[in-house]
């Protein structure tokens, strides 16, 4: 070894490793190995794959798809099958080694990147997701980070005076996730038949390993500054890792008085794997219609006592989550009514989330959920403008309930007949500004707040053949509470109704006849 070591330091141009065909295709031309043989050898013998070995050399474009077998150190047969009977890498814990531990337990070798990506293409099409194009994602444990800042200062330390190895930056050129993803995405755009883009399809692969919940005997403190302080085993001094990160190891990350020791002891097992493929959510938006005076917005139990015949939540979710075989869905509204009041005009704006969605609706589907929650058989609640809808729906609802004008329509009853001053007087009425506390009815739930809200417009009419009864119109600011806007709340609201008619009014029936928001998605 010595005078191997010698003839390198005397002749660096011929230290870089011998490639065969097979291994230099998948190089760049501008790229070579820069590490020498016995460099290389020695990082296989503390247990450092191939593909890891590439890695350190700080070869970036690398397609890391060749199978392990292929023989970068020449004619060395020996140490080629050592590197194919061995155990676990101890650098990439078998990631680029393409062995894991499935979610059963089993021990899983792949031959190489195809067999793991057939794999992976067999449960993605087992979910039975339609697939237009897909993302990779790729998590794997911290250990490895540390494994690769130690594995650089391992060399540095015993190479770092040979001529080959001066200026090199350290640490890695690419980690072990990005690795995987360069080597895989290929083979799965083949076998999935498309292309890996940034999909709503997400196919993730989660490795994690025994030794990163354990630690790896660090204790992690913090400075008088807050920076992070690592204690160095068998040392009772803490080195500051602040300004450590993947692609930047300093002498000062590590007690220089310590021997750097890599591997720290063996790694028996790879990585457990677990492979799961899912869609970010999709929205439908559109405006739905409440018939029905026993329907709530949501689903509403009190005790074991179910409060209404359905829900608006339930129809119209229940009919769109088959449709997009989705896991679940969630309801979102622009607000809400109460079980006892109608939601008419143009209807209420509404986003139906649906998770992990494996069809994505076409037009001719959502046609089709239209008309089956249209059907004359039920009456409860109906839906217009129904479609598919990005981020841009759900930053809608949300910002809706503060922008959004409501006009609604109320049947009154007074104490005393009105006269024609009366409805001069509601009619005149323009932005009134009105007083609210929180309703005694729903004091319980909500916090005891007093608002201002703005009364656009009003007019009242007469109900026929009735001399106390009328039909009130007024346009109200978001948020309005109108029941208690008309018979006063106690006191809590005002002015009211009653307030400014000089008599007692109450509310029988409420309607919402139309929402106004500034939006072409709610049209």
């Amino acid at each position: 070894m010595a005078n191997e070591q010698d003839e390198v330091q005397a002749n660096p141009e011929a230290t870089p490793l011998a490639l065969t065909s097979v291994t230099q295709e998948a190089i760049s031309p501008g790229d070579k190995l820069q590490f020498p043989s016995y460099a290389a050898k020695d990082l296989l013998s503390i247990g450092v794959c191939i593909p890891c070995i590439i890695r350190l050399s700080g070869i970036e474009r690398h397609n890391y798809s060749f199978s392990l077998s292929a023989p970068i150190l020449g004619s060395d047969t020996e140490a080629i099958e050592d590197d194919n009977d061995r155990n676990t890498c101890c650098l990439c814990l078998g990631i680029l080694q393409f062995s894991y531990i499935d979610d059963k337990g089993d021990f899983i070798k792949c031959k190489g990147v195809d067999d793991l990506a057939v794999s992976i293409s067999e449960m993605v099409k087992k979910e039975g997701h339609q697939i237009d194009s897909f993302s990779l994602e790729v998590s794997v444990p911290s250990i490895i980070l540390e494994n690769e800042k130690r594995v650089w200062l391992y060399l540095k330390r015993k190479y770092g005076s040979e001529q080959w190895f001066q200026g090199k930056p350290p640490p890695i050129c690419l980690s072990a996730k990005d690795a995987l993803k360069i080597c895989i995405t290929k083979p799965l755009e083949t076998l999935l038949d498309c292309k890996s883009s940034s999909s709503g399809l997400r196919i993730r692969l989660t490795y994690s390993h025994p030794k990163a919940s354990n630690g790896n005997g660090n204790s992690i403190k913090r400075n008088q500054d807050g920076f992070k302080m690592r204690k160095i085993i068998g040392s009772d001094e803490p080195s500051d890792i602040s300004n450590c990160n993947v692609n930047s190891v300093a002498d000062d990350c590590i007690n220089p008085s310590q021997e750097v020791i890599f591997p720290q002891e063996t790694i028996k097992e790879p990585c457990h794997l677990a492979l799961t493929c899912y869609r970010t959510s999709i929205y439908m938006f559109g405006r739905y219609i409440k018939y029905s005076r026993n329907v709530s917005q949501t689903r509403w139990v009190i005790g074991e006592e179910r409060m209404g015949e359905a829900s608006v939540e339930e129809i119209l979710g229940n009919n769109i989550l088959p449709f997009c075989r989705g896991d679940s869905y969630k309801f979102h509204a622009a607000g809400r009514e109460d079980l006892d009041v109608r939601m008419l005009g143009s209807g209420r704006p509404f986003l139906v989330e649906i998770q992990n969605a494996r069809l994505l609706p076409s037009e001719m589907i959502i046609n089709e959920i239209q008309s089956k929650i249209n059907s004359p058989e039920t009456k409860l609640v109906g839906v217009r403008n129904l479609k598919v809808v990005g981020s841009e729906g759900w930053a809608l609802v949300q910002e809706g309930e503060a922008e959004k004008q409501k006009q609604y329509a109320a049947l009154v009853w007074t104490s005393r007949p009105l006269e024609d001053d009366d409805f001069l007087s509601i009619s005149s009425l323009k932005d009134l500004k009105i007083l609210q506390r929180t309703p005694i009815r729903v004091l319980h739930r909500r916090s005891p707040l007093e608002r201002e809200k703005i009364i656009h417009w009003m007019k009242i009419e007469k109900v026929a053949k009735s001399s106390q009864y009328y039909l009130l119109h007024l346009c109200t600011q978001a948020g309005t509470y109108i029941k208690e806007f008309v018979h006063g709340d106690l006191g809590r609201t005002h002015p009211s109704i009653g307030s400014i008619l000089s008599c007692r009014a109450e509310i029988l029936q409420l309607d919402v006849t139309d929402i106004k928001m500034d939006c072409h998605l709610a049209e």
